[in-house]
């Protein structure tokens, strides 16, 4: 039997229809997989040799939420460390199928209670990072990347940003100087056994998880333990955190007593139960936030990247670069590379930044980007330390220990002025 002509066409622009329609459902998925070293490694804070550990509290962890849409396909991963290079990170990279390396963003917690992944020298020269953890690192990083990818799912999503309340974090150079907003994504399954339910949420808030701190001999995820628990006993799914502009020096507000205006506390609660209270309320904030948001049932997303080259003027910064056992690579002399992403999710756009960006360039950067739901992922695809404007670059006695531990007084500027070109090149992300 032939169909006539006008039926033709109809089930021709009906296939049409479905076929774009169903190549632009948004698709998410997420996974987890543990990276608490067995038997307990020592942990790092930073640069030094790092401390022994006896005990732990908590698991570290590997989160990844993939997106999906159409011909468009990223991966978001955050791992429970100080930092997380693109060395690293570029050897998960390379474990991935089915998405492009460029498109995948590795972030670490800043967790001050994990074991050294830098690969730190002391001054002979000599290191104490475990390679072969860190070799299982990547492999499981991957494997939860990969296993997202085969949980993806058609989603909506929830996005929003607001001021967390209660006392979370404060800068301990100047209390009052640091970005109280969170922002939070969470998608939704709106398909299937687990319809309405959440598939992840993610949180992007700016705060040092080192509450317990690297001498304690405890390994630990610190703060961002609770976090992931409480956020999925509450709404489900897999929590993700990812750090923002916390530098300079963005805290965990453990203070039981408060000094006057610019000096820290002489008593706080470096505990446990204090990475509980933080991470829990920190969470709770989370959850009030995202739970206000309306949700979006076809929002688009978007993804782009470019390599920016930062100059390593800091001797103390290229003796670690040059001495890591990592065997970081340079196009350049006394010059590296890094991958910057930004995403579009929605009604949300996101920078992610190579270090630790101090407050005022956080600020500056995400009031020009074109939202109102500005996020930035800190140590996210490279750690390189401090990033200072150069107006504040050895300015202030206080900088002196960020002065030493950044790049150079360039490396925030370079990094700005290639943030805003990358904002102004993209599109804006669909607000609604």
């Amino acid at each position: 039997m032939k169909f006539s002509t006008p039926l033709n066409l109809f089930i021709l622009l009906f296939l049409c229809l479905f076929t774009q329609a169903t190549a632009q459902t948004l698709r998410v998925g997420a996974a987890v997989r543990v990276i608490t070293p067995d038997p307990l490694l020592p942990v790092s804070g930073g640069i030094g040799t790092p401390k022994p550990s006896v005990e732990k509290k908590g698991d570290l962890f590997a989160r990844a939420m993939v997106f999906e849409q159409g011909n468009t396909r990223f991966a978001i991963v955050n791992v429970d460390n100080l930092g997380w290079t693109s060395v690293l990170g570029n050897k998960s990279r390379a474990l991935i199928k089915g998405i492009a390396p460029e498109n995948i963003l590795i972030g670490a917690t800043h967790t001050h209670s994990a074991p050294d992944a830098y690969g730190f020298p002391d001054a002979t020269g000599k290191n104490f990072a475990d390679l072969k953890y860190l070799d299982r690192c990547v492999q499981q990083i991957a494997d939860a990347v990969n296993e997202a990818i085969t949980k993806l799912e058609p989603a909506a999503l929830k996005v929003n940003v607001e001021e967390a309340k209660g006392k979370i974090a404060y800068n301990y150079y100047a209390p009052a100087l640091y970005d109280p907003r969170c922002g939070v994504i969470q998608a939704i399954a709106t398909t299937g056994a687990h319809q309405g339910k959440a598939i992840a949420t993610l949180v992007n808030y700016a705060i040092h998880p080192e509450v317990i701190g690297s001498g304690r001999g405890i390994l630990s995820p610190d703060l961002c333990g609770p976090l992931y628990s409480r956020i999925e006993a509450q709404a489900g799914g897999v929590a993700l955190f990812m750090n923002g502009a916390q530098g300079g020096m963005v805290t965990a507000d453990t203070r039981l007593e408060y000094g006057k205006e610019g000096q820290s506390s002489q008593k706080e609660a470096n505990t446990w139960e204090e990475c509980i209270r933080i991470g829990e309320l920190l969470a709770d904030e989370a959850l009030r936030i995202i739970n206000k948001a309306p949700v979006l049932d076809s929002p688009s997303i978007y993804c782009t990247s470019k390599m920016i080259d930062l100059p390593v003027d800091s001797e103390m910064m290229r003796y670690i670069l040059t001495k890591s056992p990592l065997k970081y690579e340079y196009k350049k002399p006394n010059t590296v590379s890094t991958q910057l992403n930004l995403l579009n999710i929605g009604p949300a756009q996101i920078l992610t930044v190579p270090g630790e960006a101090l407050p005022n360039v956080g600020y500056y950067v995400k009031r020009h980007m074109a939202t109102k739901m500005p996020f930035l992922f800190g140590l996210t695809n490279d750690a390189f330390g401090y990033m200072l404007a150069k107006v504040d670059y050895n300015s202030f006695k206080r900088y002196d220990y960020v002065t030493r531990t950044s790049l150079g007084e360039m490396t925030a500027e370079i990094y700005m002025d290639q943030a805003l070109q990358l904002i102004q090149v993209s599109p804006k992300p669909v607000l609604k």
